[in-house]
């Protein structure tokens, strides 16, 4: 594997990663540069655009087997979250003037594209900690607003939370097949025994909590009432599509059997009755979007139970 090949398999991180640079250096030389948000936008519209030309081209490589892999579906995906990221940006646009807004927001798609190419449980997890811990800083962002304070501390708590269940359902997978590779928690879904099956909950547990599935949901009307109305929008839409195309490229295409289907079927059909019925119930807008973003949740982890019997 060549340089120009790692290059062009990454090349929408690689545009992000630019972008970060240079508002470093912009921060660093102007003190306080101007432009944040045009060359923030410049580099989100150009990664977007690489990755859907890649996509549509069929573009497929291994750039780090084992680790990293790109396909036209999974560029694909990328293209649409970073499309989905122009919006927010222009929601920004007067509520954040400094370029640290623009610095963490840059450095969290950057975890949303590595996670999305990730084809081991270590670049798995880089990819969501580097999507997530911006985020929580930005929560903090809107420190004017009494209550961001609060719900900063709660997202980080519960969402060290769900890395350190991550952490130990990988581990256990490990231990039970000796690789990291993805591909292992498809054959735990398989297995009938306690490590394996013990390994599938937690890492199933730790998606709950970053998607913020009911119970595991507490979080989530703090943290979008607390946060200042671009960031609610990211952590409503991107965020939320990052870990469930994560989740889909974690299950693939293997069969979920029972009891693990019955607690994909239970807890997501819980969120979304309870999520709808205390959306209605809200006074505050930002409230009504969270628990809306819970049912949502709901609906798509369904996708995860795979085809049903015969339709047509």
């Amino acid at each position: 594997m060549n340089g120009r090949d790692i290059l062009t398999a990454m090349l929408p991180e690689h545009l992000l990663l630019a972008g970060i640079v240079a508002l470093l250096v912009l921060e660093i030389v102007l003190r306080r540069p101007r432009g944040a948000l045009a060359l923030t936008l410049a580099v989100v519209i150009a990664a977007t655009a690489a990755s859907l030309s890649l996509a549509l081209s069929g573009y497929a490589n291994v750039p780090f087997p084992g680790q990293y892999a790109v396909n036209p579906a999974d560029l694909f995906a990328k293209g649409i979250v970073l499309g989905l990221a122009v919006p927010v940006l222009l929601l920004s646009r007067d509520e954040f003037t400094e370029s640290r807004f623009h610095l963490l927001f840059l450095s969290s798609l950057y975890g949303v594209c590595l996670l999305l190419s990730a084809e081991s449980f270590l670049t798995l997890f880089l990819g969501l900690e580097l999507m997530s811990l911006p985020v929580y800083v930005l929560v903090l962002l809107a420190f004017q607003r009494p209550q961001s304070a609060e719900a900063a501390l709660k997202y980080l708590v519960l969402g060290g939370t769900a890395s350190a269940t991550l952490l130990m359902g990988a581990s256990l997978l490990y231990g039970g097949s000796g690789s990291l590779a993805l591909s292992t928690f498809g054959d735990a879904l398989a297995a009938h025994d306690t490590m394996a099956t013990s390994a599938v909950v937690l890492v199933v547990i730790a998606f709950f909590l970053k998607a913020a599935i009911v119970p595991f949901h507490t979080w989530a009307p703090d943290a979008y009432e607390g946060a200042s109305v671009p960031v609610t929008a990211y952590m409503a839409t991107i965020i939320k599509a990052g870990i469930l195309l994560a989740v889909v490229r974690l299950f693939g295409m293997a069969p979920v059997s029972r009891p693990m289907a019955d607690l994909l079927a239970i807890l997501p059909l819980i969120s979304i009755v309870w999520g709808n019925l205390a959306a209605m119930r809200q006074t505050s807008f930002r409230r009504m979007i969270a628990y809306s973003s819970i049912a949502h949740a709901g609906y798509l982890f369904y996708a995860l139970l795979g085809e049903g019997p015969d339709r047509f």
